[in-house]
């Protein structure tokens, strides 16, 4: 990893003083051919169920799944970015978000999203550049139902999001991470 990578989190939206306009914007992109997918970012749910395997490529901060730290993402002030690959009938387990709006958008493939609230449950088919806006409090789950790879963008509308909980009746809720 090279310095300028390694110094993105550091940054903040302001420019530093006596900075130049092009090393303080430098720190703010993230290039695609500097990233990888992190399938350990959810390995945790991967070892209970191997139908849980979905792989995280982070942008802008390290989303929800838990992962403390990545010095190759642009600094998140007021939501974090990354793309999803979900392989070929994989599932993401129910979970909600407490503290952030959680938008999905599908750049490849097809999937199932099923929600629920208050006791009420709908699904749906998201397919390519269809766009999902899941808010707070709302319980959301997806499944791959095709052969093929798929690949969503992920933004939480919180720049460091508590770790999702799962419904109490879901194994993974007691699982330790």
């Amino acid at each position: 990893m090279n310095t300028e990578t390694a110094t993105k989190n550091v940054n903040t939206s302001k420019r530093p003083e006596g900075s130049s306009l092009e090393d303080w914007i430098s720190t703010r992109v993230a290039r695609f051919e500097d990233r990888q997918y992190d399938f350990s970012a959810l390995k945790f749910q991967a070892d209970y169920d191997p139908k849980y395997r979905r792989a995280q490529m982070r942008y802008m901060g390290t989303g929800a799944t838990g992962v403390s730290g990545d010095s190759n993402t642009v600094q998140a002030e007021n939501f974090t970015f990354s793309t999803m690959l979900l392989p070929a009938g994989c599932e993401g387990p129910p979970h909600v978000h407490t503290d952030a709006e959680e938008v999905f958008f599908m750049l490849r493939g097809s999937i199932t999203l099923t929600v629920e609230d208050q006791g009420e449950e709908t699904s749906m088919e998201l397919n390519y550049r269809d766009l999902i806006s899941v808010p707070p409090g709302v319980y959301r789950g997806l499944h791959n139902h095709t052969q093929e790879d798929a690949l969503m963008c992920v933004m939480i509308g919180n720049p460091k999001p508590v770790i999702p909980t799962y419904p109490d009746d879901h194994p993974l809720s007691k699982i330790k991470r």
